[in-house]
């Protein structure tokens, strides 16, 4: 049996994590803000993507960005090209929003990070956090990848 990857920690929260309504807010999705620097009073609206990537990799006592910026995953293991991606540790890092982005040069500006689940047909498929408000796999265009990292 090998190592529990970051793709099999993920993919065990899938469909068990959603944000609560009204004035809730759901426990874990606080604790993975915590290690992002909020405190435990965090509401599950903050976006939390990158929290969730920290809180799978720090159960896997894997480096964490301890950020909650997608981007600060820029910054996190070693760089991977596309056509070399693979299921398991590779983090991917994406642009977010409308109009023109910044490039991966630019660690403060939106951003989205998921762990990858699969590449085809032109898009990018990851399992994250804060996917229409829970922990789902969702699907992305390709030319919305800033970087792909080994975590």
């Amino acid at each position: 049996m090998g190592a529990v990857t970051l793709y099999d920690m993920a993919e065990r929260f899938v469909g068990e994590i959603h944000e609560r309504p009204g004035g809730q807010d759901h426990p874990w999705i606080q604790w993975a803000l915590s290690l992002c620097g909020y405190g435990f009073d965090a509401h599950d609206e903050v976006p939390w993507c990158s929290a969730a990537v920290n809180a799978w990799a720090w159960m896997l006592r894997r480096p964490l960005s301890r950020s909650a910026a997608a981007r600060s995953w820029l910054l996190i293991g070693e760089g991977v090209a596309l056509e070399d991606a693979e299921r398991g540790w590779d983090v991917v890092i994406l642009k977010r929003g409308d109009g023109l982005q910044p490039g991966p040069e630019v660690i403060a500006a939106p951003g989205h990070v998921g762990i990858l689940s699969d590449v085809k047909d032109g898009r990018v498929w990851v399992i994250g956090g804060n996917q229409r408000d829970g922990v789902t796999v969702a699907s992305f265009p390709t030319a919305l990848i800033l970087g792909i990292r080994r975590v």
